[in-house]
């Protein structure tokens, strides 16, 4: 049985105190990431400080026309508001596609971007792990691996990240702000969550003691020309083979500006700012999806029983960019 210690933050300033002065403590808001992973036996901490008093559950205007989503939002909350459902629809529809909606009523928008993953491994603690025990190995390389990443891996991990909402973050380039001793910062989404290299047990670039106070997104949406694409094993509650987060701005057939991004591929939502580049000023054919896949998928590399995820995601990519460009034909 895991024991620990319980106490309840009021204030910003109390929380950051109260996990910087205690290494095993642990942040707590929805807990339907943490408290799995305690029933499991994967994380002990020695103390949980509920957050959910925090005054972070905000959705407002943001700087420069953008939206700010408080940390303690609800997945809920973001994905049926007024301003997220008419100016960030692609968000919505990534949210929407993912968790059921009883997760969604309670899992948190700082939550999500810290879920670790779902890699059967990682959650085996039977089995070697670098993510769960840095050294050990990693037994999804030579495993059963057919959910593992195609991009970004090393020798020490090949898991993914698993989030839907974070795919439609990084395409539409929000920044995460954050607060700890040291004061306020801010963290482009691109560069929150890290690849494994040789240190797979560290998923994000938060400092210790930091905790996440909110999600800017920019003023630029790409309403009119978005899509949502998440193939999995079965069409509800599973998360991603792959996903594909696409956001387009058309000058009539022509694209203008181009976001892609692809999920359950890498230890992070995966972008390249060549494939976006390549796309600028060609027309949304899927020749031109194809070749935006290409640089997109350039490194990938499959370890078996996943290889088939390369394909998969070339035929994601291109039908997500035919939705996102076809937008107001359909409507």
């Amino acid at each position: 049985m895991n024991t620990f210690t319980y106490t309840r933050a009021d204030d910003v300033g109390s929380a950051v105190r109260a996990i910087a002065t205690e290494g095993g403590a642990r942040f707590i808001a929805g807990g339907t990431n943490l408290l799995d992973l305690m029933k499991e036996n994967v994380e002990h901490p020695s103390r949980l400080i509920d957050i959910t008093h925090l005054p972070l559950g905000e959705i407002r205007p943001g700087a420069e026309g953008g939206l700010r989503l408080g940390a303690l939002a609800t997945n809920t909350d973001v994905a049926y508001h007024p301003e997220v459902e008419r100016r960030y629809p692609l968000l919505s529809a990534a949210i929407l596609a993912g968790a059921s909606p009883q997760l969604r009523n309670m899992a948190s928008v700082g939550g999500n971007l810290m879920q670790r993953t779902r890699c059967p491994y990682f959650y085996d603690t039977a089995t070697p792990c670098n993510k769960r025990e840095p050294e050990t190995g990693c037994s999804a390389i030579d495993g059963v691996n057919r959910s593992h990443a195609i991009l970004g891996t090393s020798e020490y991990c090949i898991a993914t990240h698993p989030s839907d909402m974070c795919v439609a973050l990084a395409a539409l380039r929000a920044v995460v702000h954050v607060t700890g001793p040291a004061g306020d910062r801010a963290i482009p989404l691109a560069e929150f969550h890290r690849l494994p290299g040789d240190t797979p047990h560290v998923d994000t670039n938060l400092r210790p003691a930091e905790i996440i106070t909110a999600v800017e997104l920019p003023a630029r949406g790409f309403a009119d020309h978005h899509a949502y694409v998440k193939v999995r094993e079965r069409t509800s509650y599973a998360f991603a083979l792959v996903s594909v987060a696409a956001a387009l701005e058309m000058d009539g057939e022509t694209i203008s500006e181009a976001r892609l991004a692809l999920g359950g591929v890498a230890h992070k939502p995966w972008r390249d700012p060549e494939a976006d580049a390549l796309l600028r000023g060609r027309p949304a054919t899927r020749e031109n999806a194809q070749r935006a896949a290409g640089v997109l998928l350039r490194e990938a590399r499959g370890f078996g029983d996943n290889d088939f995820k390369i394909e998969l995601a070339r035929r994601a990519i291109a039908r997500a960019m035919a939705q996102a460009a076809d937008m107001r034909r359909r409507a």
